[in-house]
């Protein structure tokens, strides 16, 4: 494993600085992880539908001919001012500033990020790769370039502050772009079996807000939901700590024009009603949230211009007040799953599916070893042990889909996955490509 690191990292040496970084992380990850993937993608662009910057929205379908569906949003940051719609703010502000190039499908983020998407744990030297429940589907890829968590219905001129540069105008088109690929994915797939919705970062929150309408559309005879780390949580005054975010983007992204379309069901007041509304108006479909207590991406997002102290330990102590509320909220129907560990060092704990399912793993007693004779056990460096069912990522997607199983594991504190040998070698070369 470390020849071939070092190969990649020799023959990435050689590449043009404007092209290296991309090279780096795509020799990396490519020896890392046996995972990508060369489907036969259809590119579709459909009238009316744009990225922030006007121009032309593109996604793309991959046809396998199965009667099931994954429909997957990318995820991406967000925005709300110049700072963040131009790409100035870097990963606090939205992805794909530019738009989509015709070349997107081939790139690293749309090959690589998804193993859901990819139909298989991609796995890594000395772990052999897993298929998953996706294997064989058909795909609707949605990359992200509204800056909105595709549920946006604006369009906003931004003023750079600093005055340096002329006022952006930029489309927050992420509903227009979500419903038309809905309706057009109707018409291609006109009597989908399973319809599992699903998405990353923003794309989870997007999975949440927008599941009630692609639901709607589609008309499947069963609905999945999975959340990936795009929580939308409770706030209904200003007393919880994501009111704040909620009023901000409530305003930039016009999102009354949108929620004021829900049943009754959602109280346009508090945005974390929607987990309420989708799993009432959907009493028959498995609704899941997973993510990581200790995540550093999305919390940032969440609190870090809205409050202080917004050091790292006050941000995360603001979201697990949120998370908890969140699970408490989820356990009240009976349709809810929730899939949350705690830590792992890849990508500041951001994501439980994206690159790789190591250390994408729960155990709801997860412990200190109680006895003496455990810490002889391999690995020897290992001072946490699983008292319970230790569950992988897909083991969980396959009970939650095949099965209509309900798991709930809200894992403890520990710190399990930075003990771990093989995560001590993979998180920092990951983290290192990536930039982190």
């Amino acid at each position: 494993m470390k020849r071939l690191l070092l190969a990649c990292l020799m023959a990435a040496a050689l590449v043009p600085g404007a092209a290296r970084a991309e090279v780096i992380v795509s020799s990396i990850v490519s020896v890392l992880v046996d995972g990508g993937n060369n489907y036969p993608w259809q590119k579709v662009e459909l009238p009316g539908t744009k990225c922030g910057n006007g121009s032309q929205y593109k996604f793309w379908v991959h046809r396998t001919g199965s009667p099931n569906l994954l429909f997957l949003l990318e995820g991406g940051g967000a925005c709300w001012d110049y700072e963040t719609c131009s790409g100035r703010a870097g990963v606090l502000g939205a992805a794909n500033p530019n738009g989509i190039p015709d070349s997107y499908i081939t790139d690293f983020t749309a090959k690589y990020v998804s193993p859901l998407v990819n139909g298989a744990d991609p796995g890594l030297p000395g772990r052999s790769r897993k298929d998953l429940v996706t294997k064989g589907w058909n795909i609707v890829y949605m990359p992200y370039c509204t800056g909105d968590v595709h549920i946006g219905n604006n369009v906003v001129t931004y003023t750079d502050t600093t005055g340096q540069n002329p006022p952006l105008t930029w489309h927050h088109s992420g509903y227009t772009n979500t419903t038309a690929v809905a309706n057009w994915a109707r018409t291609q797939f006109p009597n989908v079996q399973k319809l599992l919705m699903t998405g990353y970062s923003a794309g989870g929150t997007a999975t949440g807000s927008g599941y009630y309408f692609v639901r709607k559309t589609i008309n499947p005879a069963r609905g999945y939901l999975l959340n990936d780390s795009g929580p939308i949580f409770l706030a209904p005054n200003v007393n919880y700590r994501s009111r704040a975010l909620h009023d901000k983007i409530r305003q930039s992204w016009n999102l009354n024009s949108v929620f004021g379309q829900l049943p009754a069901t959602f109280n346009q007041n508090d945005f974390g009603s929607i987990n309420r509304m989708v799993a009432l108006e959907f009493p028959n479909d498995q609704l899941a949230y997973t993510g990581y207590t200790r995540d550093y991406n999305y919390s940032r997002f969440s609190y870090e211009r809205f409050h202080t102290p917004n050091d790292q330990e006050s941000v995360h102590a603001y979201w697990k007040v949120d998370q908890d509320n969140l699970v408490n909220e989820m356990k009240l129907y009976n349709n809810f799953s929730y899939f949350i560990p705690h830590h792992r060092a890849i990508n500041s704990s951001h994501c439980s599916t994206i690159i790789t399912f190591i250390g994408a793993h729960a155990c709801q007693n997860m412990e200190r070893k109680r006895y003496w004779y455990e810490y002889l056990e391999f690995p020897y460096t290992q001072t946490y042990k699983c008292y319970s069912e230790f569950v992988g990522m897909d083991a969980f997607l396959s009970r939650w889909i095949n099965n209509n199983e309900r798991i709930r594991i809200y894992e403890p504190t520990n710190w399990y996955n930075n003990e771990d040998p093989g995560m001590q070698i993979v998180a920092p070369l990951i983290n290192g490509a990536l930039g982190m």
